[in-house]
């Protein structure tokens, strides 16, 4: 599969610290794709993260006048993906805590035909440093998505995702709190390969996270129950859409704001 171009998107709120960096980071071209370029979503941010995006070479920034949530700023950024003609799409959090400069690890087996949706894995790799309640949240949603999938997963929580271009179309997120459970879920129903590759893990030093034991607990377990419930139909293998949008030729940041 030759990828002529990919997108990488970042959910961003209040990640002034540390969104430049992960930025710089991107790798701009590697083997198999003629075209990097990078979304930023900013979630409602009140600092200065729009402006150390826009510095550090983002290509395009959707802004939301208030903060939505993790899963809204994650399902933005997958249809925009879409409609900008992403051959592949891959999410990065902005945290700085997942390996901007292995976006190309977890692109290549999409571009070699061996899986739909790529995961970052940190169990696979390195979780040193990893605060042990988040290890064991960790552990527990990912048990519970290998349950319910009958499917082994080592890392369901990853912040550091990779998708086709079908799976950029059919991809659903049905709530906004939150999107990695569902997500796969939905994918993994929907009939497309999923497959981890071992990423390196960095503790984050700057900013603070938004999951609280409490909102996740109320928010995701509600959401994983409404997802198995309802029914999805298999669409993995179906001709993939040649829809593209209208290429962004002046070179300028592309910036758009949602009410």
């Amino acid at each position: 599969m030759q990828v002529s171009k990919v997108i990488v998107f970042l959910p961003a709120f209040n990640e002034e610290e540390s969104i430049a960096e992960v930025i710089e980071n991107i790798p701009r071209s590697f083997a198999g794709a003629d075209k990097v370029e990078v979304l930023i979503i900013d979630d409602g941010s009140t600092d200065g993260t729009v402006a150390e995006a826009k510095k550090a070479g983002a290509d395009h920034i959707i802004s939301f006048e208030e903060n939505r949530g993790l899963g809204a700023a994650v399902r933005k950024g997958i249809e925009e993906c879409y409609l900008m003609g992403a051959d592949v799409g891959v999410m990065i959090d902005a945290d700085g805590e997942y390996p901007a400069w292995q976006i190309p690890d977890i692109v290549k087996p999409i571009l070699n035909g061996e899986a739909d949706y790529t995961m970052g894995s940190r169990f696979m790799g390195s979780i040193k440093g990893m605060k042990f309640h988040r290890r064991m949240g960790n552990y527990f949603f990912t048990f519970l998505q290998t349950f319910l999938l009958r499917k082994w997963l080592y890392d369901g929580q990853s912040g550091m995702r990779a998708f086709s271009r079908n799976v950029l179309q059919h991809a659903e997120i049905i709530h906004d709190y939150n999107y990695a459970q569902v997500l796969t879920l939905n994918l993994v129903r929907k009939g497309f390969r999923v497959l981890e590759v071992p990423i390196q893990y960095r503790v984050r030093t700057t900013g603070t996270s938004f999951i609280s034991f409490k909102k996740y607990m109320t928010n995701v377990v509600p959401a994983v129950y409404r997802e198995m419930a309802r029914p999805v139909s298999k669409v993995a293998g179906e001709k993939k859409s040649q829809l593209r949008s209208s290429e962004n030729s002046d070179n300028k940041v592309t910036v758009i704001k949602y009410d």
